[in-house]
Parts: structure tokens; sequence; C-alpha cells
């Protein structure tokens, strides 16, 4: 099962109205290495779910509930899709800058690419940064 990091804007789809959702397709996802990693996404993997704008914070965590698939709202079958749902909010958000201020994770995605959507992330990364929402903001 690997693990994941996807990005949206919360007045775009926040994690809460994911949980009210229930479950929903992640669209949108059109630069061409959020694409490669999204097309690598598997039915049980895990993602984090990273608020972006204002807030910059890792505040969920998903479930994938499908394999990739091409996007039925587009005619380009290079745009594809997954299906996800929520699994749980984190004890409390986790922001980048915190994220950025160690070292532990200093070389992830989210702190080398700030502009990618969709990226793998390592379980020990993942791990830390789970850890993080034990301990109080400093």
């Amino acid at each position: 099962m690997a693990k994941w990091l996807f990005k949206e804007e919360p007045t775009h789809y926040s994690f809460n109205q994911l949980q009210k959702d229930g479950k929903t397709m992640w669209d949108g996802v059109e630069n061409n290495l959020a694409l490669k990693n999204i097309r690598s996404v598997k039915k049980g993997d895990q993602a984090l779910y990273y608020h972006t704008g204002d807030e910059k914070a890792v505040v969920g965590i998903m479930k994938v509930v499908s394999d990739s698939y091409p996007d039925p709202k587009k005619h380009d079958p290079k745009l594809a899709v997954v299906d996800v749902q929520p699994e749980k909010n984190l004890k409390r958000p986790v922001t980048l800058r915190e994220i950025k201020a160690n070292p532990k994770l200093k070389s992830i995605d989210l702190v080398r690419l700030p502009r990618l959507s969709v990226m793998p992330i390592t379980e020990d990364a993942w791990n830390e940064i789970l850890a993080m929402t034990e301990k109080p903001i400093r």
C-alpha cells in the first residue's frame, strides 16, 4: 500500500466537505508529473489531505477506493482521476511551516516541489507528519 499527499484549496473542496460527501472523484489534475503520480495511485492506498491557500496544512487522511481511471468529465485520455473517501481528521493540522522546519522532512516533494498537487510520500515522512500531530504547535 503506497502513501500519497493530495493538495486542494479548501475554498474549492475542503476535507470537511469530503467528510460530508463520504466519497468523491479526485479530478482536476493537469500537471504532467502530478498526472504521472495519480496514474500510479491504487485502490487501498492512503493519502494525506493538504489544504493549500491561506491554510497550508495537512488536515486529514483519505483512503483511495479505486485505481486510477480516465476522467469521465473530460475528453482527454491523458487526464486521470481516482475515487477517495475520508478516513479521519488529524488530531491537529500540521502546517507547511512546521514541515519545512523539521529536518526529517526537508526532502519531501511538498517542500521541494510546492506546486505539485499529487505526490508520493515515504512511510517515514508519513509517520513523522502523523507524529507531529501529537506535539503542540511551536
